[in-house]
């Protein structure tokens, strides 16, 4: 059964959310504030690169069942659920801003004319439920005819960069978490294709319901994010002792992933993780933890053993080197993570930023990134074979795959030096080695310098 669907925000979350409901079969309407940005999406045309996101977007404008709108009034005519995926960045204090949000729901209460399920897909301060259904029934009390009725759903998104459709049209499980099961029920009729797998495209899984209450289903965004990020650091925490004692990281990550309790996934040592999400999901369960008289010291490590392991590049070519004055560095990758053009919170930002700040010239290749406004020093090139040109030494930071089939007798013979630093463990030590390249990885028997 179709449903008549709002989507508040149309950033990286609220654009995919509008795309797939859209392509379930609902009527979906996207506000944004941007002229510009909603101009595009008017025409189907992604602000940003998702794979498979603009197809989508693209087939419903067409056939008539998305659109996209400025006008908060024609947004919410005739809402049943209202998706709301403002921006919550963090501020210095490592809380989420709710600003974006507080705006949103003081529009919304002036301008919904009826009852309607509000929904908090950003990811927001645990509590938010309450106080997001506080501020609408603040406003609207303000209004003349009293307003109308709503009910708050918490439906936390779990969306990873790269392989977002995917991860909505096939979740593990979908999360609802509200004290009001009429409104759970509406939610739960949203989802309907997806939990039974009914649409064009279905395939043979069996996503979980959750239905829960407001604060849990808040707190298990949270959870989940610092539960991948400390493994994450877990990894690169063993990779470091692995340096020291002489192991191979890889192997003993591979055999201790064969554990069905454990798991391979997300136990890749490398540089460490970014993104938009972890860090300051991260920062506001500890913000969370703290408000509560709880010092959440896991999570603070989590944190502390990442930013460290970005600096590990720097020293290892620091070392190997013998400084960085004068030295040519060239880096492939720059986005946090492949198949996404983000640069939030990436690696390869920070590592950038270090080796220049070093005395180094910095050169370097991404398949999407065309800009790096926070570096402005490092020259960007055409392709993997131009960040190797001229260089004392390549580093690997973002695991594109077409950087898995690189020509290494190519990139020898462009290269000044034989360095080569693998941030992610995607080359073959003997491959670079035959190559007549010396080969520096992260974890696999080689020296470090203890923090």
């Amino acid at each position: 059964m179709s449903v008549r669907v709002t989507v508040v925000g149309s950033g990286y979350v609220g654009t995919v959310v509008a795309a797939c409901l859209a392509h379930l079969g609902h009527a979906v309407v996207g506000l944004e504030s941007d002229h510009d940005k909603c101009g595009l999406l008017a025409q189907g045309i992604a602000p940003f690169f998702e794979p498979e996101l603009e197809p989508l977007l693209a087939a419903g404008v067409t056939q008539g069942n998305l659109r996209f709108t400025s006008c908060v009034t024609e947004a919410l005519q005739d809402a049943e659920a209202v998706f709301l995926c403002v921006g919550t960045p963090s501020r210095a204090d490592g809380r989420a801003d709710v600003t974006a949000l507080e705006e949103s729901a003081r529009q919304i209460a002036f301008a919904l004319r009826q009852p309607a399920v509000l929904v908090t897909k950003s990811t927001v301060p645990i509590g938010s439920g309450q106080w997001l259904r506080d501020t609408v029934d603040e406003a609207m009390s303000e209004r003349e005819d009293g307003g109308v009725a709503f009910a708050v759903v918490s439906n936390p998104e779990f969306l990873r960069q790269g392989s977002a459709v995917q991860d909505f049209l096939y979740p593990n499980r979908v999360v609802l978490g509200s004290d009001d099961a009429g409104a759970l029920d509406v939610l739960a009729e949203v989802y309907e294709p997806i939990l039974g797998q009914t649409f064009a495209g279905a395939r043979e899984v069996t996503p979980h319901l959750v239905r829960t209450g407001l604060t849990t289903a808040e707190t298990v965004k949270y959870a989940a994010n610092a539960f991948l990020a400390t493994k994450v650091s877990f990894a690169n925490e063993i990779a470091n002792v692995c340096e020291a004692v002489g192991a191979d990281v890889g192997e003993v990550m591979h055999a201790i992933g064969l554990d069905h309790r454990i798991g391979r996934a997300f136990l890749d040592a490398g540089v460490g993780w970014g993104g938009s999400c972890f860090r300051k999901d991260i920062s506001e369960l500890m913000a969370a933890a703290s408000d509560h008289d709880y010092d959440a010291r896991l999570l603070r490590a989590t944190v502390e053993v990442n930013d460290w392991q970005r600096g590990l590049v720097v020293r290892k070519l620091r070392q190997r080197l013998h400084g960085l004055r004068g030295r040519r560095i060239g880096m492939l990758g720059l986005a946090f993570k492949p198949d996404t053009d983000d640069l939030r919170d990436a690696p390869a930002v920070d590592i950038a930023r270090w080796l220049l700040e070093g005395g180094a010239r910095v050169q370097a290749h991404d398949p999407v990134v065309e800009r790096l406004p926070q570096v402005p020093g490092v020259k960007l090139v055409d392709d993997e074979y131009g960040a190797a040109d001229g260089v004392d030494a390549l580093v690997l930071v973002t695991d594109w795959d077409q950087y898995d089939a690189i020509d290494l007798d190519v990139i020898a013979s462009r290269m000044r030096g034989t360095l080569i630093v693998d941030g992610r463990g995607v080359f073959d030590r003997d491959k670079v080695e035959a190559a007549g390249l010396t080969y520096e990885g992260i974890g696999r028997n080689a020296l470090i310098t203890t923090p």
